[in-house]
């Protein structure tokens, strides 16, 4: 498979980039990716010219794990930028270049009608994918991740995870999909999702990524 991905210095990118070695995997961002398999294209430039790169060549299938916080990125308009309005200009660009398969990271609770911003900005990221018109259109919406992240601290979810086994247990079952789950677990859904049958849009929450990576 012909694959371009966005997100890749993430961490739910960053484990799936590794899970890709047997694709022709190109990777979008705004630097390279140091450890990226060998035969890894970079596509590498602010993200106003992320289109322009997916623009020069063809893929079956897109990715895209990008996400941010608002206290990252510095408010919510920045917050907006990148995971809504980049994850959108990622869709068209990569549907444009012949992709049928698009399978993006959201987060549980995402709509456009959420009040809180941060639910509402991946709603309408997830619209803006479903608009893109993609035979295939894959929505992981995954609870709080937990994992080993690079880069910049960030405190919040930090202590998120460290009480996540607690707030796990105090979760109904019939409410899992708010429980945590292992970013490994969701770029092995991920990866196992890749090239399926059928041409539909598929809502994937923590159950279903349990199942796709043979945990559940």
């Amino acid at each position: 498979m012909r694959i371009v991905m966005t997100g890749a210095t993430g961490l739910v990118g960053g484990l799936l980039v590794h899970k890709l070695g047997e694709h022709d995997l190109s990777l979008v961002g705004r630097r390279p990716v140091a450890d990226a398999p060998v035969r890894t294209k970079q596509l590498v430039g602010p993200i106003a010219d992320w289109p322009k790169l997916v623009s020069q060549s063809s893929f079956d299938v897109a990715i895209c794990c990008l996400g941010t916080t608002i206290r990252a990125a510095g408010s919510r308009v920045a917050f907006a930028a990148v995971d809504r309005d980049a994850v959108a200009d990622f869709a068209a660009a990569a549907r444009a270049a012949g992709a049928r398969q698009f399978l993006m990271v959201s987060s549980v609770g995402a709509s456009p009608e959420a009040r809180n911003f941060y639910l509402k900005t991946k709603g309408e990221a997830e619209a803006a994918a479903q608009a893109a018109g993609f035979e295939q259109l894959d929505i992981f919406r995954p609870g709080l991740l937990r994992g080993h992240r690079t880069g910049k601290h960030r405190p919040g979810e930090a202590f998120m995870m460290a009480v996540s086994p607690i707030t796990d247990l105090l979760t109904p079952h019939v409410f899992d999909q708010y429980r945590s789950i292992a970013a490994e677990t969701v770029a092995c859904a991920i990866a196992a999702s890749i090239g399926r049958e059928g041409s539909n849009t598929r809502i994937l929450e923590n159950r279903d990524m349990l199942r796709l990576a043979g945990i559940r």
